[in-house]
């Protein structure tokens, strides 16, 4: 921008301004583009500039309905730009490796159960890979910040490539416990790629979006986060289902995916993106919490991924998995077929859970289907999360969105876990056995926080960014990412604890009342969203006040006092 004439830009402006409102638009673009080359750090040529000047002059002077009749750059285009080309380059990066993320975890998981790992000790395996998140998040929003995104994203890339290998090591020969602290020393390697890779593909959107942009910034934002969860459902999906193939082949084929992102992040990317523009960032900022509404939300965040893993990234998978209680140690068998699920073994002569660490009371079902089960979860959650703004805040008008939004959704996301907690314990669906039954519920019960769940976590990924500092993006955006690794970790090791210890023992051949511990773990869930409503109430966003609808407003829009700072993150 520095080599830009300010006498000509105001004479551009002025010209284009006096053909109308028309022209506005036009006005706006090119701005636009000069705002964005500056963030990215490249500088304009005097001769690149003087000819956009000259460009916008002649423009300016043609009619209105020549400015109105010019054709639209067309989304490939765009992608090819050298302005979006760090955002197509780093989201296409970013959704490859989501793929993968969700495989390793369904591998690993339907692995250690065929295994009769309990849902405490393979919760236990994912440990250090939620742990490594909250470290990893805060070093990586420094790192990124110092030396760029480009760096963060390969480092992402390569260490998934590094824990998929060691997976290829574990021996079934060992005992549990060393298994239990190989694998989990594997996920730790997972973890921290896992929120590397994710740093770039949360923080290119603001690079790439004006600061005025809001409701732009939250379709972008939308989008993104969409279709990474989208891909992830894939990737689960995948995961279970190339382990019917067998254990290798699910572990090469996502290392190939791996392997094919690499190349672009190594070519494409600058190495300056994302760097902070006045200082280096330290430790010392990140954990001055001067940003108020960006620490509340972080806060918030905790407690709103925790009300999904407490009952959603172990204890449902293995629920699906484990067998009726009926005929457990009791019915007599000659294969596994005589025992009627694909959760129960035939051993001495006697029909056993195939995992009796896992439970029974479930559904029984296979592998496969389990895969699809959660990977279908995932991925209409991620397609709501994508069409957010035209699916919920738009029609409802609370777009772009604000604080009394998200506490809006927050406390609808309680009802789901809410009513799972009542059906499984006193609906005769669940205490009779009726499988058909069970699953109808269990699909209504799922279906339904996967909506809920996906507007907030839209609406969050929206506000993290827009209340970020867009100087010190990639520390705050790593400061908030660390409380939902906090709030993954207190969910996955809650859950696996409420799992296994609630509900009665029935016998050595059964297991506990899984029922019963699914039942815990959604209350668990449930309390969990009632404190990520309460502090999100908090936070000082409420210059839009709350809208349900055009003709109905819950919270009028509160005026601006001399002495209130309204939203503080700039």
């Amino acid at each position: 921008m520095s080599n830009i004439n300010n006498n000509e830009l105001q004479q551009v402006m002025t010209t284009i301004e006096t053909h109308g409102e028309e022209c506005e638009e036009v006005k706006e673009e090119y701005m636009d583009s000069l705002r964005r080359d500056e963030r990215l750090g490249m500088e304009a040529a005097p001769a690149d500039v003087n000819g956009k000047l000259e460009t916008f002059h002649a423009d300016a002077s043609d009619s209105t309905a020549a400015v109105s009749s010019a054709p639209k750059e067309s989304f490939f285009q765009a992608a090819r730009s050298q302005a979006l080309r760090p955002f197509v380059i780093i989201s296409s990066s970013y959704l490859l490796f989501t793929i993968t993320d969700g495989a390793i975890r369904m591998i690993v998981l339907l692995h250690a159960y065929n295994k009769s790992f309990s849902a405490l000790q393979v919760a236990f395996m994912f440990t250090l890979y939620e742990l490594a998140g909250v470290v990893t998040n805060l070093a990586a929003g420094i790192l990124g910040a110092r030396w760029g995104i480009k760096y963060t994203l390969i480092s992402g890339l390569v260490l998934q490539l590094f824990s998929y290998g060691l997976l290829f090591g574990w021996n079934e020969s060992w005992s549990q416990r060393t298994a239990i602290i190989y694998v989990t020393m594997s996920q730790l390697f997972a973890g921290i790629a896992k929120d590397l890779t994710k740093l770039g593909g949360k923080t290119v959107t603001k690079l790439v979006t004006p600061d005025e942009k809001e409701t732009k910034l939250f379709k972008l934002v939308s989008l993104l986060t969409g279709w990474k969860n989208s891909l992830k459902g894939v990737g689960y999906f995948l995961g279970s289902a190339l382990l019917q193939v067998s254990y290798e082949a699910a572990l090469a084929s996502m290392m190939g995916l791996i392997l094919l992102a690499m190349p672009w992040a190594i070519l494409g990317l600058h190495k300056g993106l994302g760097t902070a523009k006045t200082k280096n960032a330290s430790w010392k900022e990140v954990f001055t919490f001067e940003n108020t509404n960006l620490t509340l939300l972080s806060v918030a965040r905790l407690f709103l991924f925790a009300s999904r893993d407490f009952w959603f990234e172990v204890p449902l998978p293995f629920f699906l998995r484990s067998p009726p209680c009926e005929g457990l140690g009791e019915l007599a068998c000659q294969v596994d077929g005589d025992c009627g699920s694909t959760g129960a073994v035939c051993f001495d002569e006697i029909c056993q859970n195939i995992n009796v660490g896992g439970g029974c009371g479930g559904l029984g079902l296979s592998r496969v289907v389990v895969g699809a089960f959660l990977g279908g979860y995932i991925i209409l959650y991620g397609q709501v999360q994508s069409w957010t703004p035209q699916f919920a805040t738009g029609p409802l008008r609370q777009s772009p969105p604000n604080k009394m939004t998200e506490v809006f959704w927050g406390i609808i996301n309680c009802i789901p876990t809410l009513v799972g907690f009542i059906v499984l314990l006193w609906s005769p669906s669940f205490v009779n056995g009726n499988e058909i039954e069970m699953i109808a519920w269990m699909t209504v019960i799922i279906v339904t926080f996967a909506v809920i769940f996906a507007v907030n976590s839209s609406i969050h990924s929206f506000l993290v960014v827009n209340y970020a500092s867009k100087e010190k993006i990639a520390v705050s955006v790593g400061l908030y990412y660390m409380s939902n690794a906090l709030g993954r970790l207190l969910g996955t090791l809650g859950s696996g604890f409420l799992y296994t210890y609630i509900g009665d023992d029935y016998n050595d051949y059964s297991g506990n009342n899984a029922v019963s511990g699914l039942a815990a773990c959604f209350i668990a869930g449930t309390v969990s969203s009632v404190i990520a409503a309460m502090i999100t109430t908090r936070i000082n966003d409420n210059k839009a006040g709350l809208k349900c609808g055009p003709c109905w407003t819950l919270v009028p829009a509160a005026p601006l006092d001399n002495h209130d700072e309204e939203r503080p993150y700039k």
